[in-house]
């Protein structure tokens, strides 16, 4: 297992910013970016679930089939996923099988929850991505959470609107 280092929590850092432009441009507080074996930056993707009306384009997801159209064919076991919050079991699933070898992550999803509370566009699930990525039969490295309150700090009022 690779250890977390400065250029991860900078690429961290990227995700998180991806966050803060998502909820910018009308969506929920959630990024992504993807890199290669070599650190560099391959793709990015925020979360767009209301400006595309689809429930499943969390920031993860999309980054998958972004992956999945730029990068068809390309094993991406090497790759890194960089999330600002901990994959929800739906992205872990989509990670998993676009078969992405390691994900880092910052706000884990009970601290998530702790801040939506019971807000009606994030009924959180509590299932680690750690859990759904056990249940596979390849491995897929897990670090996190990490920078937790630097990708809180995007979700502090998003989440007192209504829905």
């Amino acid at each position: 297992m690779r250890e977390v280092d400065a250029a991860d929590r900078a690429r961290l850092r990227q995700a998180i910013e991806v966050s803060r432009q998502a909820v910018d441009h009308g969506n929920h507080p959630f990024g992504a970016v993807l890199c290669d074996a070599a650190g560099e930056l391959v793709l990015v993707a925020e979360n767009v679930v209301n400006t595309s009306a689809d429930v499943t384009a969390h920031a993860e997801t999309a980054l998958v089939r972004l992956a999945s159209v730029r990068l068809r064919g390309t094993d991406l076991s090497a790759y890194t996923m960089y999330a600002s919050c901990e994959p929800c079991a739906m992205c872990a699933g989509a990670i998993y099988w676009a078969g992405i070898g390691r994900v880092v992550f910052a706000l884990s999803e009970h601290r998530l929850r702790e801040i939506t509370g019971a807000h009606p566009a994030n009924p959180t699930l509590a299932l680690p991505c750690r859990t759904v990525f056990a249940g596979g039969q390849r491995p897929t490295e897990v670090h996190g959470p990490l920078l937790d309150d630097e990708a809180a700090a995007a979700h502090h009022g998003f989440w007192s609107a209504p829905a």
